[in-house]
């Protein structure tokens, strides 16, 4: 069970990911630290998945990520917003409250 905690977790890796990329944009993009942008992609993707569990979103967020421009673009908060949008309201349907 996803709980609010979990999604808010989640949304600050994806949050946090995103802007280390933005940010150290010029030394990620086909540089001699492409590689530890890669890992930190793995790394978000297996922490995100821990977190909320597989969702469709975080495939091509992952595939889009490798791509030397994409890292402009706040991907993997998409795809956390994405995956948890409804899973509040579900949540408390489900419980009765």
């Amino acid at each position: 069970m996803t709980t609010q905690r979990k999604i808010f977790i989640a949304r600050a890796v994806a949050g946090c990911a995103d802007l280390i990329q933005i940010f150290f944009f010029p030394l990620f993009s086909a540089g001699f630290l492409s590689p530890l942008n890669t890992a930190l992609d793995v790394l978000v993707a297996v922490v995100l998945i821990g977190l909320l569990g597989w969702h469709i979103a975080f495939l091509p967020t992952f595939i889009l990520e490798q791509l030397p421009v994409a890292d402009l673009a706040p991907t993997w908060t998409i795809a956390v917003w994405i995956a948890t949008r409804g899973r509040n309201n579900q949540q408390q349907l489900s419980t009765g409250n």
